[in-house]
Parts: structure tokens; C-alpha cells; sequence
């Protein structure tokens, strides 16, 4: 099968687009899919704070497919386990919450890379994402188009972020406003100008590194 793969959210991404998108918190396909018939730019659906399985996540995966919205999935961690079976089912696009070292972040774009690039284990023949082993070329084409964001959310992650956007393979970085509030001292207060002023001026040093904030 000569297919290409794309990622036309990480292409949004690269060209600095403004991309419009909506949380998916119901663990439902057939929300997922009303919600795909709606224009958005792109859906997250929530593995970390909604009780969704990894067959939930692939059911809605499969929803979402016809339909021009972008699919990002932000799993409950980053283990290499979880990320295997996630991108397996059809994933493109991840959403990686507390990030908080350098370290960290190596190991997340490890696990999403195919060797030699990284540790991702080897099953195209029995994965979606791969067709089933029919997508020609799979491994190189699925190193390519992976978009990797991870979420900075406390005060430790602050103190490294400079070094977490150094890491290559890290396609942007989501500020998680409610745990970063709180680690700051300012629980259940996001808007709080101190949260604000912290939030702004990471978004700048975001940009600046050439990564999506």
C-alpha cells in the first residue's frame, strides 16, 4: 500500500496557523464524532483527566477518522508502554501532562520514535496506525509525521524549561495553568496576575526556542 501519512495538525503547527480545537472529556465515539462534524481544527481527547481506556481512545480515534478535525491524545503519562499502545491504535499527535525535567522529555521522545531514533517497540503488522502492515515504508514515514507537545505545569518544569526546549524531537509546549497555579502557591487561582505574568512570559521563551506554544 503506497500511502503517505501526514499530519496536518503538525504542518498547522510548523506554519505558525492559528488552529481552533475543543476538549474531549465524555469518553464517548459518538460525541467525538458530533464533535468532528463541527469544524474544528483539531479535538483532544483526554486520557489524563477523563476515564478513558485505550479502547475508548481507539473507538473515538476511529470517529473522528472521516472527518477533517485533528485528533490529539493526551494520555494519563508518558510511559513508554502507554505510548506504544496509544500511537499503535492510531495516534499522530500527543499531549504528554507533567513534563517536569529535561530527562523526562528525552525519555517521551524516545518512546514515540521507531529505532534508530528512539524505543519505540516494533508491531506495524498488527497496528492501525500502520494499516496492518500495509503503509509502505511505515517506520521512517511515522518517525516523520509523530507531533509531540508535553506540558510544563509546575514550578519544578519552570525551572527547567529552558533545558526541556532544548530537547529535539519536542514539537511544542502546552502550559498546564491549573497545577501550575497551584505548585505556585495559588490553588484553584489561575487567573491570578502572578499565574498570568509566569504564563506569558514562558509563552515568549516558548516561541522564542522555535517550539509551539
Amino acid at each position: 500500500m503506497n500511502a503517505l501519512l501526514s499530519n496536518p495538525f503538525k504542518e498547522g503547527l510548523r506554519k505558525g496557523d492559528t488552529q481552533i480545537g475543543l476538549w474531549l472529556s465524555s469518553t464517548t465515539s459518538y460525541m467525538a464524532e458530533i464533535a468532528a462534524t463541527s469544524g474544528y481544527d483539531w479535538l483532544l481527547i483526554d486520557g489524563e483527566h477523563a476515564p478513558n481506556t485505550v479502547q475508548d481512545l481507539y473507538h473515538q480515534l476511529q470517529a473522528i477518522a472521516p472527518y477533517a478535525s485533528q485528533p490529539v491524545i493526551r494520555p494519563i503519562e508518558g510511559s513508554k508502554a502507554l505510548i506504544k499502545q496509544v500511537l499503535d491504535i492510531g495516534a499522530q499527535t500527543l499531549l504528554i501532562p507533567m513534563v517536569d525535567t529535561a530527562e523526562q522529555a528525552r525519555q517521551v521522545v524516545s518512546a514515540t520514535r521507531y529505532p534508530p531514533l528512539g524505543q519505540r517497540g516494533v508491531g506495524a503488522s498488527v497496528a492501525r496506525a500502520a494499516r496492518w502492515g500495509r503503509i509502505d515504508n511505515y517506520m521512517a514515514q511515522a518517525n516523520e509525521s509523530l507531533c509531540l507537545l508535553v506540558q510544563v505545569e509546575s514550578k519544578v518544569a519552570l525551572e527547567n524549561l529552558d533545558a526541556i526546549l532544548e530537547v529535539e524531537g519536542i514539537d511544542g509546549v502546552f502550559i498546564g495553568p491549573a497545577d501550575l497555579s497551584a505548585s505556585l502557591g495559588y490553588p484553584d487561582n489561575a487567573g491570578h496576575p502572578e499565574v498570568q505574568r509566569i504564563i506569558e512570559a514562558c509563552i515568549y521563551r516558548i516561541r522564542a526556542a522555535g517550539k509551539a506554544a
